[in-house]
């Protein structure tokens, strides 16, 4: 198993640095997979986390073993300064109890989003009411700490909807002082995507790269030359893949992305789990 390029005391201390450092930056640190913590001045935004082993012990006596290839970045009991968590759908690795559960401990007065479809099921597993949920859904805006989401569609494997035409799953649109950032949940490309995104302006484009393979038995996402293609089409500022590096059975590396994105002129950051990127201007 690798090691995170921070994690533990190592990284909670460049989170202060961060803060103390640049404190007019936007710092985005990648926890692995699909997480990301977000920092504006001193106000937190986390991104579908998934800071546990519970899938490893799921799948542990499966055929599908969920082998971690990358350490936890930090345990989520330590992450007490957060203001709003997001969830982009019902799977594991988006919407963990035994990551939410000490967030939701540690932060008494954290926000939790998900979408609006899958806010009974949220509660069931996370064992709080529905009421303590914000249930978001295209083109619905909440504001927290300064943070201004707005939920889009996302389509892993197929745009998805409840009984009621909400939306199964989700990607995030976060404002935030200058800055736009994009955070797509699980997708694939559907008609009308970079339409829809591209007048939102994105300074940061936070894809998955781990594409799709009939024999993983899993949903798929994009691979890194779709990501790359997507980032381009919508004219991001900075495109940061995540989705890979943590279970075995369901990777890819970011080669393909980085060939692509030097094809097409599309700045990239290619992060390790733990690693932070800073922007200066929005």
């Amino acid at each position: 198993m690798q090691a995170p390029y921070l994690a533990d005391d190592a990284f909670l201390n460049d989170v202060r640095a961060a803060r103390t450092q640049s404190p007019h930056a936007l710092h985005i640190w990648w926890l692995g997979q699909s997480g990301f913590l977000l920092d504006w001045q001193g106000k937190y935004l986390l991104f579908d986390p998934y800071l546990s082993d519970s899938l490893t012990k799921k799948y542990a006596a499966t055929d599908k073993p969920h082998l971690r290839m990358t350490g936890r970045v930090i345990d989520p009991a330590r992450l007490d300064f957060v203001d709003v968590v997001t969830s982009s759908h019902n799977h594991t690795d988006h919407l963990d109890a035994d990551t939410l559960k000490p967030l939701l401990a540690a932060n008494p007065r954290l926000v939790l989003l998900a979408p609006e479809a899958n806010r009974a099921f949220a509660a069931e597993r996370l064992g709080i009411a529905a009421a303590e949920i914000v249930g978001m859904d295209d083109g619905v805006s909440h504001t927290v700490a300064g943070f201004r989401i707005t939920g889009v569609p996302a389509a892993h494997e197929a745009l998805e909807y409840d009984d009621a035409g909400h939306h199964r799953f989700l990607g995030y649109l976060v404002n935030v002082g200058p800055w736009t950032i994009y955070h797509s949940g699980d997708t694939l490309f559907y008609p009308g995507m970079p339409a829809r995104l591209r007048p939102w302006a994105v300074d940061v484009a936070l894809l998955p790269i781990n594409g799709r393979a009939p024999e993983r038995r899993v949903a798929g996402n994009l691979s890194g030359q779709e990501a790359a293609k997507l980032a381009y089409e919508i004219q991001a500022r900075t495109l940061i893949p995540c989705h890979y590096d943590m279970f075995a059975f369901n990777t890819a590396t970011p080669d393909e992305l980085i060939v692509t994105c030097e094809s097409l002129g599309q700045p990239y950051a290619v992060l390790r789990n733990g690693e932070r990127w800073s922007g200066l201007n929005g």
